[in-house]
């Protein structure tokens, strides 16, 4: 669904455009830059006869009606804000940060400060040497608010532009602790399922025949009481689509401990479970090599307490 405020583009693909991209069409209509575009193609702004359409190399036919919609600038320019950061390692490149559950990466309608951005707009102050032109932080890749752990953040263009690629290849590795609810009836396996966002609710993601690959390793480390209530399982990430483990989880039909969207509390969950605040999801392993140096670097981070808690609360079961 477009945002109501958003400005309008209706367009009919002429003969001569046929074939071309999405984007390459609608940047030549529009005159917008094919990146601004990916994004907004990418997060449901653009219909074709229709069809909401998030694949901006998809071609166009003649005769087709494209309706762009573009939402309104964001008011304000992130400010800098003094936070608490916990950073396992930073050098004049790149940031690897700790994140705390709560804590939004990046400023959006209804978050326009107090975010990672602001955070890092404070602590790197006067060492970012500018994406795009601009002094800012570059945000390759996010975690839910709500989820806890590792992401690296550029300081400088080189930085940038090598991680997206290391990125874009999925040459990274990623590692996630969930606690589910019930247990897998194997000790591991793999979801190999496309993601895209919801046709039924724009604000979800789901499983979708067209979507993008997505892929998401799982091994059972420990189940808990007979039968299993719950489980603690390693996830690894051979794609990074947005709440992938999520989906793919509850697809399995074991949601997440506590995650509000994508699952829901069993009858008879015991009520110090149920009641956990969040999505027991905790980005725990990093490992990359370094976009500048070439140097491997890999990353740990211990689970937070209150998965700590939880895991005591399910021990005693």
């Amino acid at each position: 669904m477009m945002d109501m405020l958003a400005t309008l583009h209706r367009l009919v693909v002429e003969d001569a455009a046929g074939g071309d991209r999405l984007d390459r069409f609608l940047a030549g209509a529009t005159g917008l830059s094919r990146v601004r575009l990916k994004g907004l193609i990418e997060a449901g702004h653009v219909t074709v006869d229709g069809a909401t359409i998030e694949d901006a190399s998809a071609r166009v036919k003649p005769g087709q009606a494209v309706v762009l919609g573009v939402p309104p600038a964001t008011p304000a320019v992130p400010q800098p804000q003094a936070m608490d950061l916990v950073i396992p390692y930073e050098d004049e490149h790149l940031i690897v940060v700790d994140k705390p559950a709560g804590l939004v990466v990046h400023p959006a309608p209804g978050n326009l400060d107090g975010t990672l951005v602001n955070a890092l707009l404070d602590h790197c102050r006067g060492s970012l040497s500018g994406i795009g032109g601009v002094e800012r932080p570059g945000i390759v890749h996010r975690i839910d608010k709500e989820t806890s752990g590792l992401l690296v953040v550029a300081k400088t263009e080189a930085a940038h532009h090598g991680l997206a690629d290391l990125f874009a290849r999925h040459d990274l590795d990623r590692g996630y602790k969930a606690v589910v609810w019930g247990s897998p009836a194997t000790t591991e396996g793999t979801v190999d399922r496309p993601i895209a966002r919801s046709r039924f609710d724009r604000k979800k993601m789901a499983i979708v025949e067209d979507g993008k690959p997505a892929i998401t390793h799982w091994q059972v480390e420990r189940r808990f009481g007979r039968p299993p209530v719950a489980s603690l399982l390693d996830c690894r990430l051979e794609t990074g689509r947005t709440h992938q483990i999520r989906v793919h989880l509850s697809s399995l039909g074991h949601a997440l401990v506590g995650d509000p969207v994508y699952g829901r509390v069993p009858r008879g969950a015991p009520k110090d479970i149920a009641g956990f605040g969040r999505q027991a999801l905790h980005a725990w392993l990093l490992g990359f090599r370094h976009p500048v140096s070439a140097k491997l670097l890999r990353f740990e981070s211990e689970l937070p307490s209150d998965m700590s808690d939880l895991l005591d609360s399910l021990e005693s079961i």
